[in-house]
């Protein structure tokens, strides 16, 4: 497997990944019942701590053993593209919730 640092490949592929990861968070919201105010909040909620982890913002620490993850995206059978440090979809959650629940406050 090669491992590749290509920023503008990973950036593309990143922001697929979040933004499916935070659909997939509100549809299934939704399948519980989760309605307005409430949904958003939650997806949101749900969606940062998510990316928290994944971008290795949180301590992740289990019978002294300490996890650092580090994304990756598998673009062929044997090529890795990664960003060259942490993974930064934290970020990137906040615009996709505003284009998700306020689509007309997006410009």
């Amino acid at each position: 497997m090669h491992l590749t640092l290509d920023h503008d490949r990973f950036d593309a592929l990143q922001a697929a990944f979040t933004a499916e990861l935070v659909e997939r968070i509100r549809i299934k919201l939704i399948e519980a019942g989760i309605r307005n105010a409430q949904l958003e909040d939650l997806t949101a909620s749900i969606a940062l701590s998510i990316a928290g982890v994944i971008d290795d913002l949180a301590q992740i620490e289990t019978n002294g053993l300490e996890v650092h993850p580090y994304l990756t995206f598998r673009t062929s059978e044997h090529e890795l593209v990664h960003w060259g440090e942490n993974a930064y979809t934290y970020d990137q959650v906040y615009g996709l919730l505003q284009r998700l629940f306020h689509p007309r406050s997006v410009r």
